[in-house]
């Protein structure tokens, strides 16, 4: 407590504790996608003066938006944790594209947040599936790395 005011801060663990996984960013990028899909084979209703049909477009148009934010963000976070918790120097010698990598995957899920936008969902599963692959050689566990693409690639 600072001033008067209390400070509220969220994370993964600062202990830290050893215990992080990407699957967790691969869901929420396979929603964000699925979400993405969804919202653009919604149709408009037909007669614009139905206010039932209308509230039911938006309604399932907001839903899926609201989805699709809180996934992106989601997504985010792991990935930051990933990043700030896990990933050390010596990652970044043993993979010079990391720090790209992992900043273009938090833009495009940027842009996953602000636009309806079909490529740049597909972009953050690739992008998730990247660092995932990195992760887990880093770990040196290729056995799991096997097991998250069998997981998360059949979500669909």
């Amino acid at each position: 407590m600072q001033s008067g005011r209390s400070i509220l801060a969220e994370a993964h663990c600062d202990i830290p504790c050893g215990i992080y996984e990407p699957v967790v960013a691969k869901i929420a990028a396979k929603t964000v996608a699925r979400m993405v899909d969804q919202i653009q084979a919604l149709e408009l209703p037909l007669d614009q003066t139905d206010k039932a049909a209308l509230d039911h477009y938006q309604n399932a148009l907001n839903r899926r938006l609201a989805v699709k934010e809180n996934h992106a963000e989601t997504c985010k976070r792991e990935i930051e944790t990933l990043w700030s918790d896990f990933l050390k120097p010596e990652h970044l010698e043993q993979f010079p594209r990391l720090h790209e990598t992992v900043w273009q995957t938090l833009k495009v899920a940027s842009t996953c947040k602000q636009e309806i936008n079909s490529e740049a969902a597909h972009q953050l599963v690739t992008g998730v599936d990247e660092i995932a692959r990195i992760f887990y050689t880093v770990k040196q566990v290729p056995d799991r790395l096997k097991a998250y693409q069998e997981l998360t690639d059949h979500l669909d």
